[in-house]
């Protein structure tokens, strides 16, 4: 009988130059996340901030299509159904590691190539170096599956120009690579077919007695073109002019007496979403932009994710778009009128475990 053969690690690192490599390895899965990879990578992070020999890190999704699709959903819809215990877990490990990326002490590089969204922006975009290509799409889509922006996506959303993160984060809508950069997601476009070049040079430069952040924006500066077209900023004055309502009520009728047809699909796109889940977002949005740390909203989003995992849309979700895929899901409630104000409020309330902690303090 043959031996089966070993299944390849999910999250590979190793060390180039001076230069610590992370490459998120389930290119099937579009390297979506499983408990497993957030703790191998935060083991990596962790014990590379008290290596010498590493001078700056680099995270990477294996595969053309992607850098992360975000947690892996379908481990989510199982988990949720039994309770959510382990969802709860991954949740708080992941939260933390998105502060701790935030807080790095080393240059943090990530390159957002392909897809990148949900847990996949929370591994980039609180990096030091966020760079886009001309493959990426980035986005923050939860409430198409009944959950609310996390990984510190709401703070994201809640700093981007005028009201474009509201609309990106109650419609679901995606970034292209100028977008990205407009709304604060990324700092550098460096086209896909320079990234390998990038980072060689970066591993070399690192390798000798350069200093690091030195040596990382020499490097991108050399590989980095002018960003491309951002399609958001055309669209600002119906966003800022609809999204700024103080309802998802208001801006469903805004979008809708716009004339203006771009406005009218995001209505559509709004209102097939989760009815709870688009006025806990607006509520968490508001709430982020008021909040003084990313700590802060961490530890507001956890109490929220919790929270959709008590709740029904989340599993009809996720049944919906991802396992029966007949995308038609059938929400409780299912109108925004349905949604009273201590529905929304249940998102918010104090955890039983505390909560994470973060807005006191650092991982």
């Amino acid at each position: 009988m043959s031996a089966q053969p070993e299944q390849a690690p999910e999250v590979l690192t190793h060390l180039d130059g001076g230069l610590g490599r992370i490459v998120l390895n389930r290119p099937r899965a579009l390297n979506s996340l499983t408990h497993g990879m957030i703790t191998a990578v935060r083991t990596a992070l962790d014990t590379w901030a008290e290596d010498d020999r590493v001078r700056a890190v680099a995270l990477t999704g294996a595969g053309e299509r992607g850098l992360c699709a975000g947690a892996d959903i379908r481990a989510m819809h199982e988990d949720a159904k039994a309770g959510g215990a382990g969802m709860r877990a991954f949740f708080r490990d992941e939260y933390r590691l998105n502060s701790l990326i935030a807080h790095y002490p080393k240059p943090y590089l990530a390159v957002m190539d392909g897809i990148t969204m949900g847990g996949g922006v929370g591994l980039s975009a609180h990096g030091a170096v966020r760079i886009v290509t001309e493959r990426s799409t980035v986005a923050m889509p939860e409430t198409r599956i009944g959950l609310v922006p996390d990984v510190g996506g709401s703070r994201l959303l809640a700093l981007a120009p005028g009201e474009l993160g509201t609309h990106l984060g109650l419609a679901s809508a995606s970034m292209a690579p100028g977008d990205a950069l407009l709304c604060g997601f990324a700092d550098h476009f460096v086209p896909s077919a320079r990234v390998p070049g990038l980072l060689d040079a970066l591993a070399r430069a690192l390798d000798g007695d350069a200093e690091p952040a030195a040596a990382v924006r020499e490097a991108v500066a050399a590989h980095a073109e002018p960003a491309p077209e951002a399609p958001l900023a055309a669209k600002r004055a119906w966003i800022d002019a609809c999204y700024a309502a103080d309802t998802v009520e208001e801006i469903t009728e805004r979008l809708l007496d716009s004339g203006v047809a771009e406005a009218k699909e995001a209505a559509g796109q709004l209102l097939g979403n989760s009815p709870t889940a688009v006025k806990a977002a607006l509520a968490a949005l508001r709430r982020a932009r008021t909040l003084p740390s990313l700590e802060a909203v961490l530890d507001q989003e956890y109490r929220i994710s919790c929270a959709a995992l008590e709740g029904h849309d989340l599993v009809e979700g996720i049944r919906a778009q991802v396992i029966d895929k007949d995308r038609d899901p059938h929400w409780s409630p299912g109108s925004l009128a349905e949604v009273t104000d201590a529905d929304v409020e249940r998102f918010f309330a104090p955890r039983p475990d505390g909560g994470l902690g973060l807005d006191a303090a650092r991982p």
